[in-house]
């Protein structure tokens, strides 16, 4: 049942995956993937290399690299049980996958795991994951600009993502905080993001580390009146995050987003009434005015790399 299941959600996600293959990062990535078994399998190639099968033949794998195999597919297992999207899924079958192969060309040839793990770092320097570019309503800020918008209105709440581009849980987050953008931004309630890789300050200043060790890559944060009110995951005495999923579900019942969505369309009703009232004006049907103080129909000024 589970093969099943797994089976059908590939199928249901094969364009999105097709998508990112033709990217060059995700070629490269699925090269160096592929490339122990396809030195091990190739014809006229395979014939001299060592292996230490009973039977001599070397285009075949030998009881060690199964193992190794076998353990390989059982981390990717275990890792992808705490995985909330395809990225992530595909992201640590990669990553794993690399790390097996740097084991298994060492122990072949000491001479093919030097260039195997020569090929991985100019991947990882020279290679990054593509960003996500899709549909979004949110404020990116800069160090000079979060400080100001925050405290712009009281009446106006703020959720805002911190984030480092070169976090691969970042990254798969993206596109689970755009669609929460997407679907519950309004006047009262506004979606922001800032870069704490970039700004060192910033992170000192809301307590977000952006240490590996410290695993509070991506932290929300929710602002109410400039002030913080809540944040996931939280952080216990020793500075490292509480074991928490980060998911849409779970972003939409901790921070009760339903709710906070109902009374921000009240406030914004409440104020366009008062002003039409000003106005002598009626109201037009299914239109909703947006407080005096607020500038949420402005499209966010920034890019999304804090041009």
């Amino acid at each position: 049942m589970g093969l099943l299941t797994g089976l059908f959600a590939f199928l249901y996600h094969l364009p999105q995956i097709y998508k990112w293959l033709l990217k060059p990062y995700y070629i490269t990535s699925f090269l160096l993937t592929i490339s122990f078994v396809v030195v091990r399998k190739t014809p006229g190639l395979c014939e001299h290399l060592v292996t230490q099968r009973e039977d001599g033949n070397s285009c075949d794998f030998d009881w060690r690299e199964l193992e190794i195999l076998m353990f390989l597919s059982a981390i990717v297992m275990m890792k992808n049980r705490r995985a909330i999207t395809v990225e992530q899924h595909i992201g640590n079958l990669l990553m794993f996958s690399k790390v097996a192969n740097c084991i298994l060309f060492f122990r072949m040839d000491i001479r093919f795991g030097i260039l195997y793990l020569a090929l991985c770092l100019a991947f990882v320097m020279t290679c990054q994951p593509p960003l996500y570019m899709g549909p979004e309503y949110i404020k990116y800020f800069s160090d000079k600009t979060i400080d100001e918008e925050l405290q712009r209105d009281s009446r106006v709440t703020w959720l805002v993502e911190f984030y480092a581009n070169w976090s691969s849980d970042c990254q798969s987050f993206a596109p689970i905080f755009a669609n929460l953008s997407l679907n519950y931004n309004c006047a009262g309630l506004r979606f922001g993001k800032i870069d704490i890789g970039r700004y060192e300050e910033v992170s000192k200043k809301y307590r977000v580390s952006t240490s590996p060790l410290a695993k509070q890559l991506p932290s929300v944060l929710l602002f109410q009146g400039g002030r913080e009110v809540m944040r996931r995951p939280m952080v216990d005495s020793k500075g490292r995050a509480v074991s928490w999923t980060m998911n849409e579900e779970n972003i939409i019942r901790e921070f009760n987003l339903n709710e906070l969505f109902q009374k921000s369309k009240k406030l914004n009703k409440s104020h366009g009434s008062k002003e039409e009232e000003q106005n002598g004006s009626q109201p037009q049907e299914g239109g909703e005015e947006l407080p005096p103080d607020t500038d949420s129909v402005e499209q966010p000024k920034e890019s999304k790399k804090d041009q």
